[in-house]
């Protein structure tokens, strides 16, 4: 069996793809398999794949379903102790697995993540301060924004079997609510190497095509007050949060004339607190 299972979802990413599963089969860590999920894809994809002849490649399709589920599928065959992730549009240096592998064990890490490179249109660009990466415990800190890149984290089997799976029913911010579930129940190692390109700038990319990921956002930290134990600060923490996104994304909704989704938002939070924000004025 491989030590490492390393998942790449793909969709109509015929011209990248390929440049992703590449990276992973150079790695100086060869002790891996590549599961490469074609989400029902409407290009080439799945035919030029099945032109890489190395026997750690292994190839999966399904009906378009989303990331969620392409990256569940993937994870489900998955032979490997620890499982990497990497988007369809990134790639990784040669010694990512190798150098984030021994971090890990050495710290006795079940999850981590490395830094990275964010390319935007061919140009190399700085990440804002927001989007710092933070090690150990940061469940606050994660509420407002994503502070995991699938492309730069690993997990055990452990950590999966305790968190996993990605939510198929939200066609983003999923990887916001997996990462908002870790968060109570397993400190976050960061490797400050820069191991992973991250690309941007494609039209495809769900953060450009998407409008309001805050609407995501507040389902994910609504289901997790209704499916988890939290401890009293965490609880508060997220209350906290989800009160502020939802007045914010109702007070838009009311300024674009939406006031149906206005008041479909105030219910929905009112549910999930039994009393929910104030109604918008």
């Amino acid at each position: 069996m491989p030590c490492i299972s390393v998942i790449i979802p793909t969709y109509n990413r015929a011209a990248v793809f390929e440049r992703a599963v590449s990276s992973v089969l150079e790695q100086t860590w060869s002790d891996l398999e590549v599961i490469l999920v074609d989400d029902g894809s409407e290009d080439d994809t799945l035919h030029r794949s099945t032109v890489v002849k190395d026997t750690r490649l292994r190839i999966f399709e399904q009906e378009n379903k989303g990331v969620s589920a392409a990256r569940n599928l993937g994870i489900r065959h998955a032979r490997g102790k620890y499982i990497a992730l990497l988007d369809s549009d990134d790639y990784w240096l040669p010694p990512k697995l190798e150098r984030q592998l021994a971090f890990m064990r050495q710290g006795g890490f079940h999850i981590s993540q490395t830094d990275e490179i964010w390319m935007r249109n061919g140009r190399r660009v700085n990440p804002k301060y927001k989007h710092a990466k933070f090690a150990g415990w940061f469940f606050e800190r994660s509420l407002a924004l994503c502070l995991i890149s699938p492309s730069c984290v690993m997990f055990s089997r452990e950590y999966w079997e305790t968190v996993g799976p990605f939510d198929e029913s939200l066609p983003a911010c999923e990887d916001y609510d997996l990462w908002l579930r870790t968060g109570p129940c397993f400190p976050v190692g960061l490797l400050p190497e820069s191991l992973v390109v991250k690309t941007g700038g494609n039209s495809d990319q769900l953060s450009g095509k998407i409008i309001g990921l805050d609407l995501y956002r507040m389902y994910a930290m609504g289901h997790l007050l209704q499916r988890e134990v939290l401890a009293p600060d965490a609880a508060k923490f997220t209350v906290d949060m989800l009160r502020s996104k939802a007045l914010l994304y109702m007070q838009g909704c009311l300024k674009r004339g939406r006031e149906i989704e206005a008041l479909r938002i105030r219910d929905m939070v009112r549910q999930w607190l039994d009393e929910g924000p104030p109604a918008p004025s």
